[in-house]
């Protein structure tokens, strides 16, 4: 195996607590809506396109519109977590330093410019993580921005760990395995391979050398 590529929201950690707090924030702010964008919004929401997002949000906005009240979001996002990060999922942290011992990883996110190097600032993992994209940066299809990451660093046998259907699509579009993370914000019926906590993925990638590429 060339390594594993991972999601961050649902899968790594959940931070939609605070990016609820400053969204709505930053929507008073920035528009004349009265719109109080909830945690619980965010979960069905985070993992889709930073455009597909602001259009279910702010349907009565204009595209312009839309644009600059989600670069206001992001903005205080990004600012907020900084000093208030999201909460890391159990075992995160020992998991990926157990298997960057033993493979290379990655992260592909849906997420805006710099929020993956906040999180592997705020989780202390800088040093595991070999590359990252995301959609902030490439502005393509998930699956787009997973194939330009294994163009990059010349990746044939990856396989993807995600939380959502989306993340299922993407797998599919990039002809690459997925392994659904149950514990995270969607769900997937047909996902072939499952974990049910991140340090699962240790055994279950040490028992399946020989088929973890099956999609």
């Amino acid at each position: 195996m060339d390594g594993i590529i991972f999601d961050v929201d649902g899968t790594l950690w959940d931070s939609t607590e605070q990016a609820a707090q400053v969204w709505t924030r930053a929507v008073r702010e920035h528009t004349d809506l009265n719109t109080r964008v909830s945690a619980d919004r965010l979960r069905g929401l985070f993992g889709k396109t930073m455009t597909e997002i602001s259009g279910a949000l702010f349907p009565t906005l204009s595209e312009a519109e839309q644009a600059k009240v989600m670069e206001a979001c992001y903005a205080y996002e990004n600012a907020y977590l900084e000093e208030h990060p999201g909460v890391l999922y159990e075992g995160v942290a020992e998991t990926f330093r157990t298997l960057a011992e033993r493979t290379n990883l990655y992260i592909v996110s849906n997420c805006q410019c710099g929020y993956i190097e906040l999180f592997l600032r705020a989780a202390g993992l800088e040093d595991c993580v070999k590359d990252h994209l995301c959609y902030g940066e490439t502005l393509v299809s998930k699956g787009r921005t997973i194939r330009l990451l294994m163009e990059r660093n010349h990746l044939e046998h990856v396989v993807y760990v995600g939380d959502t259907q989306g993340d299922a699509d993407a797998c599919r579009e990039a002809e690459i395995p997925f392994i659904l993370a149950e514990y995270g914000f969607g769900d997937v019926p047909d996902a072939r391979q499952r974990i049910q906590k991140i340090s699962e993925l240790c055994e279950l990638l040490s028992e399946k050398k020989g088929n973890v590429h099956e999609k």
